[in-house]
């Protein structure tokens, strides 16, 4: 997976490479999807919600530019896999899960891997988690029209975020975001297709 899928298609950070070869993909998805954990593919871990393209998580993970010291917000926490590979780097990782029952689960599995560095919480992602900001970088792994106010706030200046941006019901445009001087420098990186964010997200 990590040589042909990932290395091979241009991810060159030694930290999320070795940290994809170490975590255990299968145990993140249901037991009958296990041969096909290390596919090149999302898979599905039920509510209608996916494991990301390992290849995606990768990508996502180096455009953040991140160093161990940081502190990182992830929107979405889904199965817990993109939270694991995050905590692999930086010294902290906040995840927010608008569907308690995938909470639930990821936070076991990831207690149970031994993660003691990732907190989770049950509630809309749209509203970011104020208590623990400001962050060095957001990851949002469901998509949206518009990147929500509050996660913009309760980044540092410097930071990065990054979102699949714009139809939530088709194809979005993974966009890179640089806070600088409380404005946002915007960047490009390319069609992807993501499940919608949900709650306030949705609403507006």
């Amino acid at each position: 997976m990590v040589e042909e899928q990932i290395a091979g298609r241009g991810v060159k950070d030694p930290r999320i490479l070795d940290a994809m070869r170490k975590i255990p993909r299968h145990l993140f998805v249901h037991n009958s999807l296990k041969d096909k954990a290390y596919g090149d593919h999302p898979l599905p871990i039920g509510e209608g919600q996916t494991i990301s393209q390992p290849y995606i998580v990768a990508l996502m993970t180096e455009a953040l530019k991140l160093n161990s010291s940081d502190r990182v917000l992830e929107i979405g926490t889904g199965s817990g896999y993109q939270a694991a590979v995050l905590a692999e780097i930086v010294k902290e990782v906040y995840t927010v899960e608008i569907r308690d029952s995938l909470r639930e689960t990821a936070d076991k599995m990831l207690d149970g891997l031994g993660y003691k560095n990732i907190k989770t919480k049950y509630g809309d992602g749209y509203d970011g988690w104020e208590q623990y900001a400001p962050f060095n970088a957001i990851i949002i792994t469901a998509s949206a029209n518009h990147i929500p106010p509050p996660l913009i706030k309760q980044l540092k200046e410097g930071g990065r975020l990054i979102i699949p941006l714009g139809s939530t019901l088709y194809y979005q445009t993974l966009t890179l975001v640089t806070k600088k001087n409380n404005e946002l420098d915007v960047e490009q990186m390319g069609g992807v297709a993501f499940v919608p964010m949900i709650g306030e997200a949705k609403r507006k």
